[in-house]
């Protein structure tokens, strides 16, 4: 049976629109790697203007985008999404019931939280010279994460909701952690940023599973990412002169 390309109850043909660089597009390796899917990877460079081409895969000219069978689907929230609910898995419960309904609302809930409240700062930061701007920024986002994230995170033993899995909130949201933590360690954010998220029990012991779990770690590559940031933030701020 095949609705609108996409065929059921078999084997789909995924192609992945992708740059291992950006965050947003690690959210769907995560996924596809959990759900243990075959796909193939097509490298979108985001150092250049976006080829036509692919502006007709993805008018935003944005990663990723991924083709299920003939279907194309953008954003990476609505790409993690649909994976999990056509592939059910782990990653979520699949939906039905009020327990899972309310496990979904747990992980939407605090990967909501986590884009909307502290999600921006970390590249805030990384754009600010070294001074009592850029310190009162990171403080700032010490103090939301200790009063948002941390007592969403209690329980959270090894993975969100005491998971014995990876789940949905670890895929959408580790990418980032995964950053700040390697840009800190490298000299892009302040040390004091990933010391003080290591000041919160909670949050420290679910963020180093989840960083280190082998869906976030096997198309990581500190080395290229942090590159690949230094040569965007210098640009931005030699934009701003």
């Amino acid at each position: 049976m095949s609705t609108n390309g996409i065929t059921n109850g078999s084997t789909p043909k995924i192609t992945l629109y992708t740059n291992h660089r950006c965050p947003w597009a690690h959210r769907a390796h995560i996924v596809i790697k959990e759900l243990g899917l075959p796909y193939e990877e097509v490298i979108i460079d985001l150092d250049k203007p976006r080829e036509p081409w692919y502006l007709e895969v993805n008018p935003r000219g944005l990663v990723p985008s991924i083709k299920y069978n003939d279907t194309i689907l953008t954003e990476s929230a609505i790409v993690s999404h649909f994976l999990c609910d056509a592939h059910p898995s782990h990653l979520v419960p699949s939906p039905g019931s009020p327990t899972a309904a309310l496990a979904r609302a747990r992980i939407n809930f605090f990967v909501d939280t986590w884009v909307s409240k502290a999600g921006s700062y970390w590249f805030q930061v990384m754009r600010k010279e070294e001074g009592g701007e850029r310190d009162a920024l990171v403080q700032e986002f010490l103090g939301i994460v200790k009063k948002e994230i941390e007592p969403l995170l209690e329980g959270a033993e090894p993975y969100f909701g005491g998971s014995e899995k990876i789940t949905l909130a670890e895929a959408l949201v580790a990418p980032f952690i995964v950053r700040i933590y390697a840009f800190a360690r490298n000299g892009m954010l302040p040390a004091s940023m990933a010391e003080g998220l290591e000041a919160l029990p909670n949050f420290s012991k679910w963020a180093a599973k989840a960083i280190e779990h082998e869906s976030v770690r096997y198309i990581w590559d500190e080395e290229g990412v942090v590159e690949g940031a230094r040569r965007r933030i210098a640009s931005l701020k030699a934009q701003q002169k």
